[in-house]
């Protein structure tokens, strides 16, 4: 991956701006524009390693490029807290990538993105964040995510902390635990969803999440999936954990076994009040969900009849649109978090059917 770039990373860690910010330290209002980093780990735009401080309304553009634990604004973050901020360029290393923020622990993440694009040669991989085991709100990653190995996620590679209000749209591709949003995931997803494509050409690989072993609630993913083994529309196998008022649409094609509209394998735990659309997805199977037509899809009572709540968390464009989370913009019929002339068109396509 790194010679896309035409670099090969130095040995030299905890780089940045700020290499390392201790306890109590503060960074605020400082952007960094066309950075071009080549060193070993421990690299970020803004800061190599950030320990318990503060990064509010900050943002880095460039190329970040080493071994591991590199973040397009921060390397790796440990009981810092990070708001307001956003990065975009490049990514490339080894693991443990994060367009955003390569490894997090104990952290706070709220209101970021990172439209970078983040690409790998090993593992924990995300388009936000490689590895979080911290708290991740209201923040969104859009730049397509690639990796060689496991653990790639468009928004995280590998999750072990909250993840509330989040989406992606990036496409995913990999080896296998592939996921549109969280390639592995160990804790709760709720109201969040994923639009790109997830390719791979091993196992647990889902439009939303690849391996799965934490609750999702009030999540959907569009995108295509494609794989080998454990394939899903939202979940490529999902393990012990309850899944509730999720849905997926996009088509499912596996290549060997345990393949489903929405889930691809559940071994315990649950699926509760959660659909996929068995037209557009091409499986009439799934190892938990509800198969439905499109038209029942794009029908409010499919889903307020499960106990779907449509005033506080969900809407919808009766007979025209899926289900969609009412943290998008109202009027943002294709739920790409903007309202612009794609939705005019979508609204004037359906504007004199019955």
């Amino acid at each position: 991956m790194k010679e896309l770039l035409g670099q090969t990373p130095s040995d030299i860690d905890f780089v940045g701006l700020f290499g390392c910010v201790g306890p109590g330290g503060q960074i605020k209002n400082i952007g960094m524009e066309n950075v071009n980093i080549n060193a070993g780990g421990n690299i970020g735009g803004l800061v190599g390693y950030n320990e318990s401080g503060t990064i509010t309304n900050c943002y880095s553009t460039g190329n970040v490029v080493g071994g591991n634990l590199l973040g397009g604004l921060v390397g790796s973050d440990s009981c810092g807290t990070i708001t307001n901020c956003y990065s975009t360029g490049n990514v490339v290393g080894g693991n443990l990538l994060g367009g955003l923020v390569g490894n997090t622990w104990k952290s706070i993440i709220t209101n970021c993105y990172s439209t970078s694009t983040v690409g790998g040669d090993d593992e924990e991989i995300g388009g936000l964040v490689g590895l979080n085991v911290g708290t991740i709100t209201d923040c969104y990653s859009t730049g397509t995510v690639g990796g060689g190995d496991e653990h790639i996620g468009g928004l995280v590679g590998e999750n072990d902390g909250p993840i509330t209000n989040c989406y992606s749209i990036g496409i995913v591709s990999g080896n296998y635990y592939l996921g549109g949003l969280v390639g592995c995931n160990n804790a709760p997803i709720t109201n969040c969803y994923s639009i790109g494509s997830v390719t791979g050409t091993g196992e647990s690989v889902g439009g939303l999440v690849g391996h799965n072993v934490g609750s999702i609630t009030n999540c959907y993913a569009t995108g295509s999936v494609t794989g080998n083994s454990s394939v899903g529309g939202l979940l490529g196998g999902t393990f012990n954990a309850p899944i509730t008022n999720c849905y997926s649409i996009g088509s499912v094609t596996g290549t060997w076994v345990n393949i489903g509209g929405l889930v691809g394998r559940e071994y315990g735990g649950s699926v509760t009040a959660s659909f996929w659309d068995m037209q557009t997805s091409g499986q009439t199977a799934s190892a938990g969900g509800t198969p439905k037509t499109t038209a029942e899809m794009k029908t409010q009572s499919t889903f307020t009849d499960a106990g779907w709540d449509f005033v506080e968390i969900w809407g919808i464009g009766e007979n025209q649109t899926y289900p969609f989370l009412r943290t998008e913009p109202a009027g943002d019929s294709n739920h790409d978090k903007k309202v612009d002339l794609l939705d005019l068109a979508i609204l004037a396509s359906h504007w004199l059917e019955e």
